[in-house]
Order: C-alpha cells, then sequence, then structure tokens
C-alpha cells in the first residue's frame, strides 16, 4: 500500500506545500497550503499538525539555503521522513537542460518544465507527436521557458513581476504612488497605466518567445502558465494558453516517480 507524499514549493515570497495520497502523477490530493516565509516557523504546530506523516517528501527551493533549513526543521520536526529537494541536472524525467551550466537553472523553472511535458504527453491523442511548449511562471519574478518537441530546454527568458516593475517606477519616478488599477487597452488615469503597462510588458515577451518557438520549431507550442499571479495575465494573453496551478507540484509527483521506479 502506498504512502502520504508531500510536495513543497518554496518560491522567493511563499512556501507551497501538498499532500497526495502517493508519489505519481494524477494521485489524489489531501490537503494543501501556503506560508509566507516569514511564518514557515508555524507549519508544524499549525497546518499540518493534523496531517498524517508522509513516507516520503520532495521539494524545490529558489529562495536560498537559510529558507531551505527552515523548513527541514518544521519538517523532521512534524514527519518522520528526509527532506529531498530537486537540484537542476542535465537531464531528468523527459526534459533534457540546454543551460548553459544546468546546475544554475532554478529548480522551480527545470521541475514545471517536468511537469509541463508530462501534462503535454498525457493530454496527446494517440499518434500525435509530441509538441513543443512555451512554459510561463508568474510570480516574484517571470519566466518563460522554451522546450522542443522531443524534450530539450532551448533557453528562457528572466524579467520582473508585476510587483518589482511598480516598486522600480516607485523609486525612481517622481510621485508615482499610486494603488493598484486595472488593466486597460487605453488607460485614462496612472493607476490604470502602471498596471496595464506591467502586464502587457509581460504579455509581450512571451509572445515573443512563442513566436520564437513556433519559428524555430515549425509547430505551434503547448502554452502553459502557472504560478501565484497566472489568473492576472491569462486573461491579456493571445493565443490560448492553459493555467494549470499545480504545474510544479506535477512536476515533483513526476520525478518522485521516476526516482522511484530507477
Amino acid at each position: 500500500m502506498s504512502s502520504p507524499f508531500l510536495a513543497i514549493d518554496i518560491g522567493n515570497t511563499r512556501l507551497k506545500w501538498a499532500l497526495y495520497d502517493s508519489a505519481r502523477p494524477g494521485a489524489a490530493l489531501q490537503a494543501q497550503g501556503a506560508e509566507f516565509l516569514d511564518h514557515i516557523e508555524r507549519l508544524a504546530d499549525g497546518p499540518w499538525a493534523d496531517l498524517p506523516s508522509p513516507g516520503s517528501m520532495l521539494g524545490c527551493v529558489v529562495a536560498g539555503d537559510a529558507v531551505r533549513r527552515r523548513a527541514e526543521e518544521q519538517i523532521v520536526e512534524r514527519f518522520d521522513c528526509t527532506p529531498r529537494w530537486v537540484m537542476s541536472s542535465a537531464g531528468e524525467a523527459g526534459i533534457v537542460n540546454g543551460y548553459d551550466h544546468p546546475t544554475r537553472l532554478g529548480a522551480d523553472r527545470f521541475v514545471a518544465m517536468i511537469g509541463a511535458r508530462h501534462r503535454m504527453l498525457a493530454a496527446a491523442k494517440p499518434g500525435q507527436p509530441p509538441r513543443p511548449m512555451v512554459v510561463v511562471l508568474i510570480g516574484t519574478a517571470v519566466t518563460v521557458e522554451a522546450i522542443d518537441a522531443d524534450g530539450k530546454f532551448l533557453g528562457g527568458l528572466i524579467l520582473p513581476g508585476h510587483g518589482i516593475m511598480l516598486r522600480a517606477l516607485e523609486s525612481g519616478t517622481a510621485g508615482l504612488h499610486v494603488p493598484t488599477g486595472e488593466v486597460r487597452e487605453f488607460p485614462t488615469n496612472t493607476s490604470d497605466a502602471l498596471t496595464s503597462g506591467g502586464t502587457y510588458a509581460i504579455a509581450g515577451a512571451v509572445e515573443r518567445m512563442v513566436q520564437h518557438v513556433r519559428s524555430h520549431c515549425g509547430a505551434e507550442p503547448a502554452c502553459y502558465m502557472t504560478g501565484g499571479a497566472g489568473w492576472k495575465m491569462a486573461p491579456v494573453m493571445n493565443g490560448h494558453f492553459e493555467l494549470v496551478e499545480s504545474l510544479i507540484m506535477d512536476g515533483l509527483l513526476v520525478i518522485a516517480r521516476e526516482r522511484a521506479s530507477n
């Protein structure tokens, strides 16, 4: 009988966690939550207090070693399992890492691409060849990844998220301390102009990458978007982007199954 599996994604702002009934793609979700990084110490005695103990866990971290160690303390305090973390490598679970220095690729980006490829292959009709992909993570920073039909990561973009853009404008421009506005085609106030400008800047970078992949691969890419602010971007994108809230967790489930079978 399989035991529960704990997946953890530690970003720049929050720690996201999910408990599944087993370590495999498509596993049933039993519980999930998120904590801001300042509140990691609440986990063991708070959200995790009544959870069944997982037989294993796997996570990815971009927030640094100090934050990772704080999370490990909570895992060891509450559960009887060894903390394990994904490190980007030359290749794993169907993704070949084309970064100049593969280990320097952010683990969240690597894991999200693995989750996206599994999703793309699972959705393919019988006899349909694999498709290239564009994978977008909308968080504190925004990343836009290009993957060819064989699963090779061709390269990706990194740009500031909405919050960083607004803070940069506020700090560098006199008088720009305004509330968040709405996305408009033709903004007629400063709040809407700032929000629309940031949103369309991200959308433009993403759409340019879609064009690059379409031209390079000679096929229409499958496009996936994930991250805490993905819901803000999806409505303004040209073309179809599948919004997948759990893309990094999906990738962790794929990696956990692959490692268990090897």
